[in-house]
């Protein structure tokens, strides 16, 4: 059994602490999700406040973030490249923190992967 990944969500404004919150409601936990905002934050204090949500290196992260080409995910990129044992999936959704937060215990890399998928997979048309 692999040590439990941390998950730090860095989004825009007030998105991660109400991802994380509802994760918190839906399953009685935070299963191990730190909240982050770039509200009043340039790139330097972003990256400070990703890293002091990571946690010590080299515990496993997966960082998510909302926006593909956003400040977070760029900030959230090169703080990965500087530090094994972080992983950073884009575009975030509720479906892929719900997954995550059961399967914290797989390896970093299959976790990062099922994550991705999951978010994938949250996303679809409905009610037509």
């Amino acid at each position: 059994m692999s040590e439990a990944i941390r998950g730090v969500v860095v989004t825009h404004a007030d998105l991660a602490a109400a991802l994380v919150a509802a994760v918190r409601a839906i399953t009685g936990d935070d299963g191990g999700l730190v909240a982050v905002s770039n509200a009043g934050t340039d790139r330097a204090a972003l990256a400070r406040l990703l890293e002091g949500a990571a946690g010590p290196a080299p515990a496993p992260v997966l960082v998510f973030t909302d926006l593909a080409g956003g400040s977070c995910t760029a900030v959230a990129a090169t703080v990965a490249r500087g530090r094994e044992g972080m992983r950073v999936v884009s575009g975030v959704n509720l479906g892929m923190l719900l997954d995550f937060v059961f399967h914290r215990e797989e390896p970093l890399d299959d976790a990062t992967a099922r994550a991705a998928a999951a978010g994938r997979d949250a996303v679809r048309e409905v009610g037509r």
